[in-house]
């Protein structure tokens, strides 16, 4: 038996999540504690499609591709403890709750994205999560989110 996964390089989360450029928003998952907690890191560059209108002359990373970018964390986290590498799983937002924002995500900026299982089991196809977005340890984003994990056939 292999060792569990403890974090995820970019050719690994692509064998696990479906999304691609420019709407990949995770560059490596680190930490991943089972299905209970791991670490997305995502590395914001102005070479990002959305700062051309979001906004021009002062960038800013849109709020939902934050909490996307959770998702996307809580995903490669579940799809690593789960071994879903390569089985075509998509992942569907159900529900976003108690979500705040308090810090501007700027290019040059390192995001870290901190996220925790609230409800969920391996095999069980809804999870519940909670995530915490920091930048140099500066709160920028929370929310807890609902999705689906379903392994097409």
């Amino acid at each position: 038996m292999s060792a569990p996964f403890t974090s995820a390089d970019i050719q690994l989360i692509q064998r696990i999540i479906p999304h691609r450029y420019p709407f990949l928003l995770v560059d490596k998952v680190i930490d991943i504690d089972g299905t209970n907690t791991a670490t997305g890191i995502k590395n914001v560059t102005m070479n990002e499609p959305h700062f051309q209108g979001h906004f021009p002359g002062f960038p800013i990373m849109p709020g939902v591709t934050i909490i996307e970018g959770m998702a996307q964390t809580s995903a490669v986290m579940v799809g690593t403890t789960m071994k879903l590498m390569d089985k075509n799983m998509l992942i569907y937002f159900m529900g976003i709750d108690n979500c705040k924002f308090r810090r501007k995500v700027l290019p040059g900026d390192v995001l870290r994205m901190a996220i925790q299982t609230t409800r969920g089991k391996p095999g069980g196809k809804v999870w519940k999560f909670k995530g915490v977005a920091t930048v140099d340890g500066e709160l920028a984003a929370e929310a807890e989110f609902t999705a689906m994990m379903d392994v097409q056939a």
